[in-house]
């Protein structure tokens, strides 16, 4: 069960249900004239406070010599949307990593894919593209990013392709910041709350005055997990997602009624489930990664969430002060080959990655 406008009649689902692109978010998306800068994260001085979920900042580093980079084509030229199958089947499979609010970047790297034009219209065709969650938070636009995700959903649909998303932990953040923002709830090591962790994780007030039920609606709509083409796509590098299910239906379903019932606590525990990551690391990590991929089925795994340049160990200052920045030339290969991580760091001056599906051997 997945979000979003398909071919064929709408499919009349509680993914699907009342599906709206806002009137504002149909006009053409450009990009601005002036770069904003990376404000970085939200973090006070001192010891984080009770119930603080880790940022970048705290996450430690990953210096292993068994992972490769897949590089991605040269930033000079677009590339031109591949070719629709010639059988008439789906079209090419691309994946979005972890975006949060960088409108700019996102638009540069559509368009160098082919994926829309210089217009910021959808221009692939039947091409089908996947979002992996975390719009907001950190970034200069987080719901500049929604909207343009929203109007290529229809604009993809209109042209026989797809354009879709999954549920990152920064979602599930700022709907629990709007729906119940000082409201205690229990952390598990004492009492927290949506609005100071929102805060604490990059959330911006910008952001927040913009916020929408339109934005909110979509947001608590958007699936977990979701298998294309023998890739298993989720946001984040955790098992946490088999305490919801033993299916892919399953997860989304119970995901979806957690935000239904509206209980504070409860939305709080699935948020920090879903902000756990690193479980493919290490010597255990393809131990975890099958684990998935036997009860949701899929090949490999291909995940948001954790920083690459934080698994490469090349961490580099955020404002990208210290040799340029992160290096980040591609998606993260690790595993045993069996996880591959999207998230090219834009937060701290790295790669907002877009790639089509299957990588290249």
């Amino acid at each position: 069960m997945t979000q979003g406008a398909g071919q064929g009649p709408v499919v009349r689902t509680a993914t699907l249900r009342d599906f709206r692109v806002p009137p504002y978010a149909q006009v053409p998306v450009q990009a601005h004239a002036a770069q904003a800068a990376h404000p970085g994260n939200a973090f006070p001085e001192g010891e984080p406070p009770e119930g603080y979920t880790p940022t970048e900042r705290d996450l430690p580093v990953i210096n292993r010599g068994d992972t490769v980079q897949v590089s991605v084509a040269p930033e000079e030229a677009p590339a031109q949307a591949a070719a629709p199958a010639a059988d008439g089947g789906p079209g090419p499979l691309y994946v979005v990593g972890d975006v949060h609010g960088y409108l700019d970047e996102l638009l540069t790297a559509l368009h160098r894919q082919g994926l829309i034009d210089t217009e910021g219209h959808w221009s692939a065709g039947n091409a089908r593209l996947w979002f992996l969650g975390d719009f907001t938070d950190r970034g200069p636009d987080g719901i500049g990013v929604i909207d343009l995700v929203m109007r290529l959903s229809a604009e993809a649909a209109a042209a026989g392709g797809y354009c879709k998303a999954l549920m990152g932990n920064h979602e599930l953040l700022l709907l629990g910041a709007k729906r119940f923002a000082d409201t205690p709830v229990n952390s598990g090591a004492g009492t927290a709350t949506f609005q100071a962790a929102w805060l604490l994780n990059g959330g911006q007030k910008s952001d927040m005055d913009r916020l929408q039920d339109v934005h909110l609606q979509w947001m608590s709509r958007l699936d977990a997990v979701v298998e294309e083409d023998g890739h298993l796509l989720v946001h984040s590098d955790t098992t946490a997602y088999l305490e919801y299910g033993s299916t892919i239906e399953d997860v989304n379903d119970t995901v979806h009624e957690i935000l239904t019932r509206n209980d504070a606590d409860e939305c709080w525990d699935l948020f920090r489930k879903l902000t756990k990551r690193f479980a493919f690391r290490d010597e255990a990590g393809s131990t975890a990664v099958q684990e998935l991929l036997a009860a949701y089925g899929g090949e490999r795994i291909v995940h948001g969430h954790s920083p690459i340049p934080y698994l490469l160990g090349e961490v580099g200052s955020e404002d990208g002060e210290d040799g340029g920045g992160p290096t980040v030339e591609g998606p993260h290969v690790y595993a045993d080959g069996l996880a591959i991580a999207m998230d090219g760091g834009v937060t701290m001056a790295g790669k907002l990655l877009v790639v089509q599906l299957p990588l290249p051997n």
